[in-house]
């Protein structure tokens, strides 16, 4: 390894920290202000129809993606920029805070290393272009994606749409000889899924998985094309199956005790397929 490689790692690594950094905040904190836009809306529609039963309530603190600055989760002091830095940090403290020594989750030096992986993997397969920051980009929502369904079994527009639009622009802007295939890649992916929701919930009655999947799937179509949809599916049921049944056999829990989000399992396909793509879709000619 050069100089110049040697110094590109570094900045690489500590890029993909910062990255991980954070998605921890988004993660934590995207799924409440969403909670409290649609409250917010829910109460101005009711309020507007004459039909709000409820008190006035206290505004909840302000809270956005900058701000407050970053907190204990149990005591709320506030956390010191030097035990703040990703990864070292949590090191550093052994994972308590510094002031009450509550636990602080293993999950946000996780997320960190992860996104440091996924920067460090995309480099390393396509080399310094402007195509590796688009995917690194679309890795990085897909592991936020990830998180917030696996947390809350919701799969925001704000990140799925985002996502959807960036693959096409890819191809517009990188790889243009593809992009009718990613454009049937979207719509055939929000089909697929949409018309397996309906065909589910004619059959049982239920709701087998929530509108989020079908735009996740509508992204992936449009980053991978058409041709890798079978494969993410594919992809995405098998590891779901085991992961989900080996997770809730050492929890005690059966699937009817809580819904399985479908989110994270077509994310690790989804990166999967942004990753190794041209590998996985050559096993189809074997």
């Amino acid at each position: 390894m050069d100089t110049l490689s040697l110094m590109g790692w570094i900045f690489l690594t500590l890029a993909g920290l910062s990255f991980g950094s954070f998605l921890n905040v988004v993660i934590k904190r995207l799924p409440v202000m969403l909670d409290r836009y649609w409250r917010r809306d829910a109460r101005a529609t009711l309020n507007h129809l004459g039909t709000l039963q409820e008190s006035p309530q206290e505004p909840p603190s302000r809270l956005s993606l900058l701000y407050p600055r970053s907190h204990c989760p149990m005591c709320k002091s506030p956390i010191r920029w030097h035990d703040n830095l990703p990864l070292i940090g949590w090191l550093k403290r052994r994972g308590r805070c510094r002031d009450c020594n509550g636990k602080i989750s293993w999950r946000y030096p996780a997320i960190e290393f992860a996104s440091a992986l996924l920067v460090i993997a995309t480099i390393e397969l396509m080399g310094p272009t402007i195509g590796a920051l688009f995917v690194i980009i679309a890795l990085l929502i897909l592991l936020a994606l990830a998180v917030i369904d696996a947390d809350t079994l919701l799969l925001p527009d704000v990140l799925t749409l985002p996502l959807l639009w960036l693959g096409l622009l890819y191809h517009v802007l990188i790889d243009p000889s593809r992009l009718q295939d990613a454009v049937l890649g979207a719509m055939i992916g929000y089909s697929l899924l949409w018309s397996f929701y309906w065909l589910f919930k004619i059959v049982t009655g239920k709701e087998g998985m929530g509108y989020g999947d079908f735009k996740l799937l509508a992204a992936l179509g449009a980053w991978c094309g058409w041709i890798a949809l079978p494969m993410i599916l594919m992809i995405a049921a098998g590891s779901g199956a085991v992961i989900s049944i080996l997770i809730l056999t050492l929890r005690g829990q059966s699937v009817s005790d809580r819904g399985v989000p479908f989110g994270p399992y077509l994310a690790l396909a989804g990166m999967a397929m942004l990753l190794f793509g041209d590998t996985l879709t050559g096993l189809y000619s074997l």
